[in-house]
């Protein structure tokens, strides 16, 4: 199965699939013309890797893509870190700001420095590291927030026209994005804060026959779920569907391609799903999903709406460059890119996040108590 991810480096969220094959070979031509001539003659003096960077970086602009970047050597090898749920940093996951320009946090890890300091969902980064981020790339700012364990670093944020000066101290982190917790009535709660390597295994033992705990239904907590590796949430969707479609996307001159979920899930369960407006990407993914194929309710907030697809190649020096490659489709072929999912059930994005699980937990109660009325033993 092709990998498709969310990159979270050091506090990164843009949306990929996995990378295809050998570095690419280098060519030269005019840019290699150019950047001999500007490194050579140049009244400023300039390092070759640098304009090499910038001319990467200019061609990727040209696109008017906020999702495509490029990632040097050593920023391509902690992403590739952290989709296995290791990284140094402040615990923030980042995403493009939709309007021209910025990063904003789309979530952050709970018991982080960024979480102890206040810092939200929504938050618009302006300045990292003293450097003013007000019109920089996730990348840029990530690379910022990225550091030695203990190190400290000063960022400033804007929240509802107002800006904040924090100085935060960087951690390592090996993440653990499944908990669960057990619920009064026999209901399970499993949050999933990102779609990391080992996710859908975690949530499938979470909910095997050997623990307690769910007779009355699950609740998937999907709030604040930036995305992340696209075979996990395939797997995730898989624990509560017996096969069939979760999600398909296409290539520029090629089919169209459809993931399939695997059989034997477990489709009796009442299921409510929670998502807000920081739901994005393949964690929008499982909820379509879920939606479409009939098997949850959905309750909460419309979500993000990221339905690209990237996908990163490697480059001849070990860095990499990643492009939007295509739009996912639901089951029902909807794409949600620019528009999110609307809930079945909604919650107003104002209400406080224990409002929205009682209405989860509500609406859980009704599926079971329907379930019986049909005899279920």
């Amino acid at each position: 199965m092709t990998a498709v991810a969310l990159a979270y480096v050091g506090g990164v969220v843009t949306g990929v699939v996995g990378s295809r094959g050998e570095p690419a070979a280098s060519k030269s031509g005019v840019i290699d013309e150019a950047a001999d001539r500007i490194a050579a003659q140049a009244a400023q003096p300039v390092q070759r890797d640098a304009l090499e960077r910038a001319a990467v970086e200019g061609m990727l602009q040209s696109l008017g893509d906020r999702w495509s970047t490029y990632y040097g050597a050593t920023e391509f090898s902690s992403f590739q870190d952290a989709l296995d749920g290791q990284y140094s940093g402040v615990g923030l996951w980042l995403r493009a700001t939709r309007g021209q320009g910025g990063v904003e946090v789309g979530s952050v890890q709970p018991a982080s420095p960024a979480a102890q300091a206040g810092v939200l969902p929504g938050d618009v980064l302006v300045a990292v590291a003293d450097r003013d981020t007000s019109t920089a790339d996730v990348r840029t700012v990530a690379a910022l927030l990225r550091g030695k364990e203990h190190t400290s670093v000063r960022l400033a944020v804007r929240r509802a026209g107002t800006t904040m000066t924090l100085t935060l101290t960087r951690v390592s982190f090996t993440t653990d994005d499944v908990a669960v917790e057990h619920l009064r009535g026999d209901i399970s709660r499993i949050r999933i804060a990102a779609f990391t390597r080992g996710v859908g295994r975690e949530v499938r033992r979470a909910l095997s026959d050997g623990q307690p705990g769910h007779r009355g239904g699950v609740v998937l907590d999907l709030r604040d779920n930036p995305g992340g590796l696209l075979d996990e949430a395939v797997e995730v969707a898989s624990v509560f569907l017996d096969g069939g479609p979760v999600v398909s996307y296409q290539r520029r001159g090629e089919q169209a391609q459809t993931l399939q979920a695997f059989s034997g899930g477990d489709v009796t369960t009442p299921l409510v799903v929670l998502v807000d407006a920081s739901t994005a990407s393949a964690a929008e993914v499982v909820a379509a999903a879920l939606q479409d194929r009939n098997r949850a309710v959905i309750v909460g907030s419309r979500t993000y709406g990221k339905g690209s697809v990237q996908e990163p190649t490697r480059l001849s020096d070990g860095s990499a460059i990643e492009l939007t490659v295509g739009r996912y489709l639901t089951p029902s072929g909807r794409s949600l890119d620019g528009v999110g999912l609307e809930p079945d059930v909604a919650v107003p994005a104002t209400e406080a996040p224990q409002g929205a699980e009682r209405r989860a937990i509500e609406v859980l109660s009704g599926l079971l108590a329907a379930l019986d009325g049909t005899g279920r033993g």
